[in-house]
């Protein structure tokens, strides 16, 4: 009489935990994080652009179709840097490089998305900001990821432009056009965007080294870095006090720009004071980054506030 062993069957590729862990691969490659953060600049936009709270279904169509346009964005940029991801500790374990997402499924996929947010904002928002968004991939993806990235020092400065389109992406979805104020805020997200990634770079140094890219951290020193991020962070709080009149705001809106820039800005001089004296304490450059989101998130909210009070 013979007999015969079971063995566990494999997990069918259709069950529920693989098609919940193949969604999640994909999700990461749109970068959620970066995301959150180009809301946080549209969101007090529409507020702005409208003079008190916009339209609802037009705020939520303009930030699902700009959502859309900065994933596609997002999953091209993973598709192009996946040979610097698989070297870098920091992104080794991103879905394109341990082979959970194929790069055809990502080319796919990013290629969906970027047609379906301009369809999107062409169809629910308006024309103008069906451009801008589209503007704003071809900008992260070939301007920067393509060109610069592994070109230049300066590539975070100028690729970081595609992170100022939200702005304009919102007013012109309330006004169908544009005007100083939106370019206003448009500085001050430019001159942000240097001061908020450096010091990101400067932790992970190393890993850019190795990848081959030429941050500012990794060919300059930590003393010329911090010296151009203060720089950097003048010209920004330059741009958001010149907002205060120019877009027609209170003085709730002033004294929030001129606290929370001279704290930034402190927190800036205090990284390069720390870097050029070693006895005033240990330089802390993710607190910089730490507080370059604080900063942002504290000002839109100064923008809305200021917008409401009013009414």
């Amino acid at each position: 009489m013979s007999s015969s062993t079971s063995t566990p069957s494999a997990v069918p590729e259709t069950s529920p935990a693989v098609w919940r862990a193949s969604v999640g691969a994909y999700v990461a490659l749109t970068k959620p994080r970066i995301i959150e953060l180009l809301l946080v600049t549209t969101i007090p936009t529409l507020f702005l652009a409208q003079g008190g709270v916009p339209d609802l279904v037009l705020a939520f169509n303009t930030l699902f179709g700009g959502t859309l346009a900065a994933a596609s964005a997002n999953v091209y940029n993973c598709i192009f840097d996946r040979d610097i991801d698989a070297v870098m500790n920091r992104t080794k374990k991103r879905p394109l490089v341990t082979g959970e997402v194929s790069v055809r499924g990502a080319w796919i996929f990013a290629t969906v998305l970027g047609v379906l947010s301009f369809v999107w904002l062409a169809a629910f928002v308006n024309m103008l900001s069906a451009l801008l968004g589209f503007a704003a991939i071809l900008l992260y993806v070939v301007f920067y990821t393509l060109i610069l990235k592994r070109r230049t020092s300066q590539n975070i400065v100028w690729g970081g432009v595609a992170g100022c389109m939200p702005v304009l992406i919102g007013w012109s979805a309330v006004t169908n056009s544009l005007d100083w104020a939106p370019f206003l805020l448009f500085g001050v997200v430019f001159f942000w965007t240097p001061p908020h990634y450096w010091p990101l770079s400067m932790k992970f140094r190393k890993d850019y080294a190795t990848a081959g890219v030429p941050m500012l951290p990794v060919v300059a020193s930590d003393r010329r870095v911090a010296v151009e991020m203060v720089l950097y962070t003048l010209a920004m709080i330059a741009c958001s006090v010149a907002l205060w009149p120019v877009a027609g705001l209170t003085f709730v809106y002033g004294i929030a720009s001129i606290v929370l820039g001279g704290w930034f800005l402190l927190e800036c001089v205090t990284l390069l004071r720390r870097l050029q004296d070693p006895t005033l304490g240990k330089p802390r450059a993710m607190r910089v980054f730490h507080a370059s989101i604080t900063y942002l998130t504290l000002l839109s909210v100064a923008i809305v506030v200021d917008v409401l009070l009013p009414l």
